[in-house]
């Protein structure tokens, strides 16, 4: 288990025995019981609502680096597509050279 969980079930167990161990009344120790049981729920509560915060802060994080990826992709995608195409209309460029040189005739020396 881990560490966290430990400590949890070491302090609900100290909890109880001491409750249980106590003098007092048995409408005593339930009051006691319940408002103890309160406070931990509101303990809990207070965590949970932490957690999901920070949750939250981190998915927003997550987006946000996603994002400017899927940005930065779409820019290198564009530079390559231009680059091909510079690239494919110089190849033409010079095919059509060579083919025109191929068309005229040679000379004889």
């Amino acid at each position: 288990m881990s560490r966290v969980v430990n400590t949890i079930v070491a302090a609900a167990a100290g909890f109880a025995a001491g409750i249980l161990l106590a003098p007092k009344s048995g409408k005593e120790t339930r009051e006691e019981i319940k408002e103890k049981a309160r406070e931990a729920k509101g303990r809990m509560d207070e965590k949970a609502s932490e957690v999901a915060d920070a949750l939250r802060n981190g998915a927003n994080i997550a987006e946000s680096e996603a994002r400017g990826m899927a940005e930065s992709a779409k820019r290198s995608a564009r530079t390559i597509a231009d680059e091909a195409t510079l690239l494919s209309e110089e190849a033409k460029e010079r095919t059509g050279r060579v083919a025109q040189g191929t068309k005229q005739p040679t000379r004889k020396q």
